[in-house]
């Protein structure tokens, strides 16, 4: 997930893609252990509780689940999880912790070649990872492919018209509100745009923690890999905790969702989140 910076121009111009067998993306998971401040647990937390609606007694894959801290909670509501990652790194974590959880499975998989049967799941969850994608619409044709009729495609991004935005290694293309909507539109889907964690001016310190962020953005002083960015957290926000090997009610505060219009700047938003209930085919 992306944290600080500034940077809008580049949802208008891709980066290179660098081949997903020759990324490393461990370095830029959200591993069990890392630190983080309050309002990234909160996020986390945030993402999975709105999934978790979507959830209760059915099939579930989180595509790009990382370490698979999600897997335990969404399990609590569904009636079968499976998470799957390109990175064997992050997957070492869950498989370790749910060895013996009854209803969890853990893939190694490509996003853009699942290897499912079509029709296997009622919801696909792909979190913070769109952007790593060189042809996001490859993973909505398999999402769309192994879903159920009527089933439900979940995709959270940080929002890359927010003036804090910073864009996370080995990212190709970050989307606005409005292209994630079009996108999901084109891949078959009727989607519902939301977004939340408002960043909207406040008091003088607060002032002086985003003036600071765009001044180490601007420098190139934001570290690349999640245990980098610890200082800098522990310098922005104060004191920071572990994020936990599996979520739990409770763990953080979620901030409130609003239904926003696609076709407007959002700027004031960090995070955005898309849901796309499958079309019946014609």
């Amino acid at each position: 997930m992306s944290s600080v910076g500034t940077q809008r121009t580049r949802t208008a111009r891709p980066r290179p893609a660098t081949p997903a067998a020759a990324a490393d993306f461990s370095g830029v998971t959200e591993l069990p252990g890392n630190l983080a401040h309050r309002e990234q647990l909160a996020i986390l937390y945030t993402r999975y509780r709105w999934a978790a609606r979507h959830c209760r007694d059915k099939d579930v894959l989180e595509v790009a689940c990382g370490a698979g801290q999600g897997l335990g909670y969404l399990r609590k509501a569904a009636r079968w999880v499976v998470g799957g990652d390109i990175e064997e790194k992050n997957l070492r974590f869950a498989r370790q912790h749910y060895r013996d959880r009854d209803g969890i499975e853990v893939r190694h998989l490509d996003a853009k070649s699942l290897p499912f049967a079509d029709g296997t799941f009622d919801t696909v969850v792909f979190f913070e990872a769109i952007y790593y994608l060189d042809d996001p619409r490859k993973f909505l044709d398999e999402a769309r492919r192994v879903l159920r009729p009527g089933g439900t495609l979940l995709l959270s991004s940080v929002n890359c018209q927010w003036h804090g935005f910073n864009p996370s290694p080995f990212s190709v293309r970050y989307y606005t509100g409005a292209e994630l909507t079009e996108l999901l539109q084109d891949g078959g889907f009727r989607p519902r745009l939301l977004a939340a964690f408002r960043d909207e001016p406040g008091s003088a310190s607060r002032k002086a923690v985003a003036w600071l962020r765009r001044i180490a953005s601007s420098l190139h002083l934001i570290p690349k890999t999640m245990k980098g960015k610890a200082l800098l957290k522990r310098l922005f926000y104060g004191p920071l905790k572990s994020i936990p090997a599996e979520m739990d009610e409770g763990m953080a505060e979620a901030a409130p969702m609003e239904e926003v219009e696609a076709g407007r700047p959002l700027r004031e938003f960090k995070m955005l989140y898309v849901e796309g209930v499958l079309r019946r085919s014609s």
